[in-house]
């Protein structure tokens, strides 16, 4: 299994009772009952979705600032630039701005930066450019909130810059003609949580007069929603308004280069969620930048020629095909590093090596912030400088935790999600005592057990239907803050396997009861995940509709799967009357008969023991499939029932120590006498010799 934990939620079920009474599926009102949606009308609430922002976006501080600079510069026929990001975020934003100045018949350039060859943000290399090419106004989008040196060497030069950012504000601004940034301190705009594609809108709603805002928006929303999913932004208020909007627009988008990008990755005609374009669009976006190519990108997004816009997404898919086994080939290398950290150096992993690619860096700590729960840091190192990406985990304030160690940076800036970030090689061994000791403050001194959030288990499979997972839509879009929900299916029965997709994928059917589901467990084989059929499991899944030949089905996408945690009604009644016999309880004699008198049933499970413990050197698994394996390799009938007993017998005679962690897990270590352990002194086994007043046929 993947996740050592599932934080499984519990409804209310006098709330999922009111839901269902106002006309929403148990499955619905089970997810929204379980994330606080308690009420018929704060569920009506929590659903809804806008039509239209209702913010001015004269609200934030300097937008009039930045609006009456621009519009004099249009005015004037002056030489605009427009300076972006090189991931989606910053190539919408930068491509919302670009195709409205130049809607108005404005001169206008557009510099993205090469990740590895200029890095983040603002440089005095690319200004002195732009300035050389005629640009007397600089506008950036989603970057130049912390550029304080670059403003003014660009005001030096005689160029104005305008800021437009979403990113953490340090102390000092800079001293542009407007910075326009709703995490400004002094910035009385309420919704604080837009992405830098958000700010580049609503400056272009500004531009345009509230005559023209649903117009302006019609256009646009379509790339502030792709920026404002792939910069997993707060899917609330404003954000949850442009992505909706964005969703439904997007098949109708005047963008010829979305339309082309859209076919290639196989997604013309089909319903369109915040997850396909995460999975789907965003990567292939995103892989320009990644790989060097983000002008790639954003001509793609400009293009009007659909011949050429569909060569344009051709390369973006062959990008992001070499993106992947880049990404693939760093992981499996990080993946060995952190198999050779030390415990304390696990609170935050730090990595660093030469042989990573920059632009794939980050993709790959999201990863590993992932897989082991905690903030992951990569760095690419080249000449003794380390270029770092980092990735959040568990609400861990990145920025902040970068400002505490800003004396052993050359630079970093970001969100208290993701940020970017140089170091000398020299001060990484420093900068990763620090971060651990961060890390492991903010985890109150606990090492991360790597767990899953689960919505809630489904209790009535029959529930389970094409409608009800329909009806689940209306919670979209999904992101951070309103997370795609996630559903567990306990103890049910793998009925059959396969591998699909040359061996990389695994397909299943489960059944739970009467129900029976397909399944797929994308990037997984039935040995990694050590599955076979008959066997009791518990899976965490989405649920989608999948579609294939015409035919749609419901189908679930493992997340994860586990031997069950939940025992069958056979392993119920061997673990009552197991805790029956050692608490003092009573027995019947064919209680009594059951459970192991001899020596025999106890050797076997013990040999068992130490073939496991042998091959693991400390068993750390949770209690019901460690049982069910001492019984399958102990053989005999009643198998479950005497692995039972024998642990309870091994632990009181200290043959064996048995610790239990936070998550549920056993730890067993076995122990070696000095002298010859007399199983039959165990008080356990002696009541079974003894006479029972209690017991009853």
């Amino acid at each position: 299994m993947k996740y050592r934990k599932w934080n499984i939620g519990e409804a209310d079920r006098s709330a999922v009772d009111a839901l269902r009474s106002a006309g929403y599926s148990g499955l619905l009102a089970s997810v929204l009952a379980a994330r606080g949606v308690t009420t018929p009308e704060a569920a009506a609430e929590k659903l809804e979705r806008e039509r239209k922002l209702t913010l001015s976006p004269l609200l934030m501080k300097d937008m009039d600032r930045a609006v009456a600079r621009i519009q004099q510069a249009i005015a004037d026929g002056e030489t605009m630039a427009v300076f972006g990001d090189y991931d989606v975020d910053g190539i919408t934003a930068t491509v919302v701005v670009e195709d409205y100045l130049r809607r108005q018949g404005a001169e206008c350039l557009r510099y993205i930066p090469r990740r590895v060859e200029d890095g983040y943000g603002l440089s005095l290399d690319a200004i002195r450019r732009l300035r050389e090419k005629g640009a007397t106004l600089l506008i950036t989008v989603d970057c130049g909130v912390t550029g304080v040196e670059e403003v003014d060497y660009a005001r030096s030069l005689g160029m104005d810059v305008v800021v437009t950012d979403h990113h953490e504000c340090r102390e000092t601004l800079p001293r542009a003609v407007a910075v326009v940034n709703p995490h400004r301190p002094d910035c009385p705009y309420p919704f604080k949580h837009l992405a830098g594609v958000g700010v580049a809108l609503k400056l272009v709603l500004a531009l345009g007069g509230e005559s023209r805002e649903d117009a302006l928006f019609a256009r646009y929303c379509t790339l502030a929603a792709i920026g404002t999913i792939a910069d997993v932004m707060l899917m609330e208020g404003e954000n949850r308004t442009i992505v909706s909007c964005g969703l439904e627009a997007l098949p109708h988008t005047d963008f010829a280069g979305l339309h082309a990008l859209l076919r290639e990755a196989g997604l013309s005609d089909k319903p369109l969620s915040s997850v396909q374009v995460g999975f789907a669009l965003s990567p292939r976006i995103n892989a320009a930048g990644r790989m060097g190519e983000a002008d790639l990108a954003a001509e793609l997004l400009e293009c009007a020629d659909p011949g050429r816009a569909e060569e344009l997404a051709r390369e973006l898919c062959q990008l992001n095909r070499e993106r992947q086994s880049v990404e693939q080939d760093i992981c499996a290398d990080a993946i060995d590093q952190i198999g050779r950290l030390p415990a304390s150096e696990r609170s935050a992993l730090v990595l660093a090596s030469e042989r990573w690619h920059q632009g794939v860096v980050g993709i790959v700590a999201s990863r590993l912030s992932e897989k082991y729960s905690c903030p992951s840091f990569m760095i690419h190192l080249k000449g003794g400088m380390g270029k770092g990406s980092c990735r959040s985990w568990g609400g861990f304030n990145l920025f902040a935790a970068l400002e505490s160690c800003s004396d052993l940076l050359e630079e970093f800036g970001g969100h208290e999600l993701a940020a970017g970030f140089t170091i000398r090689e020299e001060n990484i061994p420093a900068f990763r005592s620090r971060m651990n000791r961060c890390a492991h403050a903010a985890m109150d001194g606990n090492l991360p057990i790597p767990s899953l959030d689960v919505d809630c288990a489904v209790t009535s499979p029959g529930e389970v239907t094409l409608s009800a997972v329909e009806e689940l839509g209306m919670l979209e879009p999904y992101g951070a803050g309103n997370p795609r929900p996630v559903f567990a299916l306990l103890g049910a029965t793998v009925d059959s396997l396969q591998s699909v997709g040359q061996g990389r994928h695994l397909k299943l059917r489960l059944s739970k009861g009467s129900c029976r589901f397909e399944a797929i467990y994308f990037s997984a084989t039935a040995e990694s995940c050590a599955v076979a059929a008959g066997m009791r499991v518990d899976a965490a899944f989405y649920l989608q509709v999948n579609t294939f030949r015409g035919q749609t089905t419901l189908q679930l996408q493992i997340i994860d799967l586990r031997p069950s945690l939940t025992p069958s009604r056979h392993e119920a009644e061997a673990l009552e009357l197991v805790a029956r016999c050692c608490e003092g309880g009573p027995l019947t004699e064919r209680e009594k008969s059951r459970i192991p008198a001899q020596r025999e049933p106890f050797a076997a499970c013990y040999t068992a023991l130490e073939r496991q413990l042998k091959r693991t050197g400390a068993e750390s698994a949770p209690e019901l499939p460690l049982l069910r394996l001492l019984a399958a390799e102990s053989g005999g009938s009643d198998g479950f029932l005497r692995a039972a007993m024998a642990l309870r017998v091994f632990r009181e005679r200290g043959l064996v120590q048995i610790t239990q962690g936070e998550d549920g897990f056993l730890t067993l270590r076995l122990s070696r006498p000095a002298g010859k352990v007399d199983l039959f002194a165990c008080p356990y086994l002696r009541r079974l010799k003894s006479p029972n007043p209690n017991g009853r046929e």
